[in-house]
């Protein structure tokens, strides 16, 4: 790639991209100079979520949020011009680090201690980075925290009638809920808006020591409290209905993992912010998860990508609204 030998004095040597294979959406790929390797970051193909994959937004944030918060990755070159690659982009250091997905691996499987261990450090590093300063970090004007909540329900609520390929009662419903329900913000915070497990980089000698958060391309500032309901959304738990579990993303549910009313309690007692109504927040990450897979699943049905993971959304939005119907009955 010619453009990154002119612009980036490290890579004056032969380039060869690899593509990382399990994102959802924004495009990741490992870029080797020589010894060297960077990580790049596009939009998908066929995308028609206006704003929603802004390569300039996510560049800004990381530039200002690495200095201040170890576990965000040092953004290098941006990029805004199409011809060069075909959509902006933008390359940042390669962080390393174990990804755990799906199923655990040594030394988190077979360990209920180890996996405690792990949650409490996803808590509390959740905590840290809602407790960014964020006039000393520059990030004050990122985002409108003003109306947070009321943006996201009605932005989700908005984009699920758009994205819709198939009549799902039970998100209606939990859509009418969530707005009747609103609660005013909790506070202004810098958000990530996809925190999960394999949106983290691990310390393969030591799981508890997160050495990477990837995937910024939703930050902003916002309410802490729907960031804590994102992460829950994606915590299932071992008493959760089979159908459920079946379609989780992440192995929470594993021998020593917290509960999520664990989750909430350690966010709380680190944090020192009260909730009112912790379900609510579950319920909101719930419905807004749906509504992503929903986006991709659009996708899928309609030709502008041919990759077959994504042909199960149909169902895992499904079980999403159930589960979220269910909390709001509890």
């Amino acid at each position: 790639m010619e453009y990154l030998r002119q612009n980036l004095p490290e890579a004056a040597g032969e380039v060869s991209v690899e593509q990382f294979p399990s994102g959802h959406s924004n495009l990741t790929y490992l870029v080797r100079v020589d010894g060297a390797e960077f990580v790049l970051r596009r939009p998908p193909f066929g995308t028609r979520v206006k704003g929603a994959h802004d390569m300039g937004r996510e560049f800004r944030v990381l530039s200002k949020l690495h200095a201040v918060y170890p576990p965000a990755p040092k953004p290098l070159l941006y990029c805004e011009d199409p011809e060069v690659l075909g959509a902006p982009f933008y390359l940042m250091q390669r962080l390393r680090g174990m990804v755990v997905r799906r199923e655990l691996v040594p030394p988190l499987a077979g360990a209920p201690d180890a996996c405690r261990v792990l949650s409490r450090a996803m808590v509390d590093n959740l905590a840290r980075l809602h407790a960014v300063d964020l006039d000393a970090a520059g990030l004050r004007d990122f985002g409108k925290p003003e109306g947070y909540v009321r943006r996201q329900i009605e932005g989700w609520t908005k984009r699920w009638q758009d994205a819709r390929t198939d009549e799902v009662p039970e998100m209606e419903s939990v859509g009418r809920w969530l707005a009747e329900r609103m609660p005013a913000e909790s506070d202004a915070a810098i958000i990530h808006n996809d925190y999960k497990l394999d949106n983290m980089l691990l310390d393969p000698e030591d799981p508890s020591r997160i050495t990477g958060v990837l995937d910024w391309e939703m930050a902003t500032i916002g309410d802490p409290l729907m960031d804590l309901g994102t992460a829950l959304s994606y915590w299932a738990q071992a008493d959760d209905p089979p159908e459920f579990l079946a379609c989780a993303i992440s192995p929470t549910a594993s021998p020593g993992f917290f509960t999520r009313r664990e989750v909430v309690e350690r966010y709380g007692e680190v944090s020192g912010r009260v909730m009112g109504d912790p379900s609510y927040y579950y319920v909101y990450g719930l419905f807004k998860l749906a509504v992503i897979l929903q986006q991709i699943y659009y996708r899928y049905v309609h030709g502008l990508t041919r990759d077959e993971r994504f042909a199960r959304f149909r169902v895992t939005v499904r079980e999403l609204a159930r589960q979220a119907e269910r909390s709001v009955a509890r």
